[in-house]
């Protein structure tokens, strides 16, 4: 007979499971999470399949079954080999153990914080990490500058690398290009300020017929978008002060 797992009962299995602090909040490891399902299917099956190993990337699918007849919840992950340190060597071994946890996750063990277990979680900071080197080799793979370097499309284009940074949402990336170019992505808030201070000494310059060149040459600067934002403030009120 088939056995009847109440959500009750899955509370109870999951209080027995211990989680790992990362930065500040709690996430189940996929151990664990493996435990709770042994708890309540004693009998039940976990099947992967690697999807895809290609060129560094690997694809992998794992399905949680209560038995060989009814299928429980599917995960999927990803990995790349080379992204960090331990997936040099066993980015495949990764793959497959993120996939599992994401099907339990989604099985409903371990998520009373996030469905992502906390190797996978550890394992994406990891990926985000960079070094030095990494950051000084490093190749852009898309767009008018594909193949170059960031610190020779730095010199060629600095607008180009400071668009690049605005724009990207990719952590790593942002990393990549802090440490090789030494430039600071803004925050948002911070970014949005200076947009608004350089459209005010914009209209402010127009208005008052200031000669932008000799404005810039003040502050050691080439272009307004060059001027910090003390910079800024400082030359909207001393154009304001000229009435």
């Amino acid at each position: 007979m088939q056995k009847i797992v109440t959500y009750e009962n899955l509370k109870e299995v999951n209080k027995t499971i211990k989680t790992t602090d990362i930065k500040g909040k709690k996430y189940a490891e996929v151990n664990q999470r493996i435990k709770a399902f042994r708890m309540l299917y004693p009998e039940g099956i976990i099947k992967t399949e690697m999807l895809q190993n290609e060129n560094g990337v690997c694809v992998f699918i794992a399905k949680v079954y209560t038995d060989e007849q009814r299928l429980l919840a599917t995960g999927t992950a990803y990995e790349k080999e080379n992204s960090s340190f331990i997936n040099k060597t066993s980015y495949i071994e990764n793959c497959e153990t993120s996939a599992v946890g994401r099907a339990l996750g989604i099985a409903g063990f371990g998520i009373d914080t996030s469905i992502a277990s906390a190797d996978e979680v550890q394992n994406a900071i990891q990926n985000q990490e960079v070094t030095q080197e990494e950051a000084d080799n490093y190749k852009l793979t898309f767009g008018k500058y594909k193949d170059k370097t960031l610190k020779e499309i730095q010199k060629e284009d600095n607008e180009y690398i400071e668009w690049l940074l605005g724009n990207s949402k990719d952590e790593r990336m942002i990393r990549l290009i802090e440490l090789a170019t030494g430039i600071k992505k803004m925050p948002e808030a911070e970014l949005q300020e200076k947009l608004n201070l350089i459209n005010e000494l914009n209209i402010l310059l127009d208005t008052k017929n200031v000669d932008r060149e000799k404005l810039y040459k003040h502050y050691k600067v080439k272009t307004n978008k060059d001027l910090t934002i003390a910079q800024l403030k400082d030359a909207i009120e001393r154009l304001k002060e000229r009435g």
